[in-house]
Parts: structure tokens; C-alpha cells; sequence
């Protein structure tokens, strides 16, 4: 019997390394590591309602946020065993908290996980074998929200320099059908916040980029419509709004700006929400529900 664990197979035990070493083992996702906070954030999201004379319809609600997200290494590389191959997944837990800038209530809690799935390798048993095969996703977001909604997006990481390209994104449903009323859309202009483009939420990262001299940059995108994506959703979700798509961007730049230099974080994200058939044509309306924000690292 011996206590040498330097003989065992990588992966056969799990001891978390040194902070820097742990970090340096995340890939892409090392410069989460900590804490940010941010009060810019938007969160703009259509639900089910009903009229006076009692026939469906929708409300929109928009609301200005304030946001913490905490991101903490694993500690150590996770073996998932293939047989002739081993992936040793690397990765974050995080928590989030959103409070109404006006109510200074919370509106929404988050935890989940960012992994970090590239690194695959053969297990040590001295057999040839075929080189492991090509990694199509490196990057994973598993949420759980207490809408009672499970979210695995998946997607990839590209470096970067100077300010990114932050997307035109449309906040409005694209398809409505062909309505017999003007104005249905009305909500989405009016929404009682003039500094808040409802058209294209992403106007309010590129505001944020003003005046900033952007470093380098790392771009995640992830997307549940990516093959091995999913949401899972309790069926009164289902039943009444059936979230067909969930596609999450977090832009980690280096920020030089007033003699400061800080790391702030950016993401746009959007859950595809389906309720309500549409006006004079087949199907159902898809309504778009948008989150944007820029925080800061502490």
C-alpha cells in the first residue's frame, strides 16, 4: 500500500490548486473570477393578460436594474469518463442578484455554472487509439431560474481587441400577424422610459462604450438552439409561454479610461417567449424578452 498519488491517472482525484493556477486552468472564463456589479441593466419582457371584456391580450413590463453577479471556480478540473477518451471540464458557479433601481425590490435570482469543456485528452492505458475528436462547443451556461426554468446553452469564446461589435437587436415580436387595430404595439413605444431604446435594447451597451478606449476584449456567446442545448421548464410555464430559445453574448473588456483602467462586463440576452396566436394569420407570436447591462468589475 502506498499514499504516492503521483502514479494515479489524471482526473482519479480532485484537489483544488492554488488561486492562480486554478484561474489559469479556465480558459476564456478567467476573468469572471469575482465580483461585479452594475446599476445600467434593462430587463424588458412581455406576459399573458387579459382584457376588460376578458379576451387575451399582453402587458409589457420594463424595468431599470441594478445587478450583482458572483463568479467562483470550481477549484479543480471535473473527469467525465468516454472510455477511450477523457473531458476534464473546468468551470465557474455563479450568483446573481437584480434589484428595481425605482422599488429597490428584486426582481430576479439566478445560480448556475460557466464551464469550460476544451480540454479533452486519451486515458492513460497505453492503447493506440484515434486522436479525440474535435471540440464544436468549449463553452457551457447551465441556469436555473425560479420560474421554474432550466436552462444548458452552448457556444464559443474569441479574443479580441478595441471595442467589440455589439449587434443590432430587435426588442420588438417580429411577427404579429396582420392586425385589424392600430396600435397594438403601442406599450413598446411608450414605456415610460425615454432613455430606453425598446427597438434595439443593445443601444444602451454601445451608450456605455462612449468615451471608452476598449483593450482586449473576450466575447462568449451561447445559444440553446446550438446542437446539446435545451430548457426544461415546469408545465405551467410551458402551458402558458413556452420559452423556445435562450441566446446569452457577454462581452469581458479591458476599459482605459480617465487615467482608470477597470474590467467591465457587458452582456445582452434574450428568451424567446410564445404566447398569444397571431392576428388574422397561423401561429403562434413569439415575444422577444431582453436583458442588457454593463457592470464592473470590484
Amino acid at each position: 500500500m502506498t499514499n504516492d498519488t503521483h502514479a494515479l491517472p489524471k482526473g482519479f482525484i480532485r484537489l483544488s490548486g492554488p488561486a492562480a493556477e486554478v484561474e489559469d486552468q479556465l480558459g476564456p472564463l478567467a476573468a469572471l473570477v469575482g465580483t461585479w456589479r452594475g446599476n445600467t441593466g434593462w430587463n424588458m419582457i412581455a406576459v399573458p393578460a387579459r382584457q376588460p371584456d376578458g379576451n387575451p391580450t399582453f402587458k409589457l413590463l420594463v424595468q431599470n436594474y441594478s445587478e450583482t453577479i458572483t463568479f467562483t471556480p470550481i477549484g479543480a478540473p471535473v473527469p467525465n469518463r468516454g472510455g477511450v477518451d477523457e473531458q476534464f471540464i473546468t468551470g465557474l458557479v455563479y450568483n446573481l442578484t437584480v434589484t428595481d433601481n425605482a422599488t429597490e425590490g428584486i426582481l430576479h435570482i439566478e445560480n448556475g455554472m460557466w464551464l469550460y469543456m476544451g480540454d479533452i485528452q486519451p486515458q492513460p492505458v497505453g492503447l493506440l487509439h484515434d486522436a479525440p475528436l474535435p471540440i464544436q462547443y468549449s463553452i457551457a451556461r447551465q441556469s436555473s431560474i425560479p420560474h421554474g426554468d432550466v436552462v444548458i446553452a452552448l457556444g464559443n469564446a474569441i479574443i479580441s481587441t478595441g471595442k467589440p461589435t455589439i449587434p443590432i437587436i430587435d426588442g420588438l415580436p417580429p411577427d404579429i400577424g396582420h392586425p385589424t387595430l392600430r396600435g397594438y404595439l403601442d406599450p413598446y413605444l411608450n414605456t415610460g422610459f425615454r432613455q430606453f431604446n425598446s427597438k434595439n435594447p443593445n443601444m444602451m451597451l454601445e451608450e456605455a462604450l462612449e468615451n471608452q478606449t476598449i483593450g482586449k476584449v473576450t466575447t462568449i456567446t451561447v445559444d440553446t438552439l446550438n446542437k446539446g442545448g435545451s430548457i426544461v421548464n415546469i408545465p405551467f410555464i410551458d402551458q402558458h409561454v413556452n420559452p423556445s430559445r435562450f441566446v446569452s453574448t457577454f462581452w469581458i473588456e479591458e476599459v482605459f479610461t480617465d487615467n482608470v483602467n477597470f474590467l467591465q462586463l457587458q452582456y445582452s440576452q434574450q428568451a424567446d417567449l410564445n404566447f398569444l396566436p397571431k392576428i388574422n394569420a397561423p401561429g403562434i407570436i413569439m415575444w422577444p424578452h431582453v436583458n442588457v447591462n454593463t457592470l464592473r468589475k470590484q
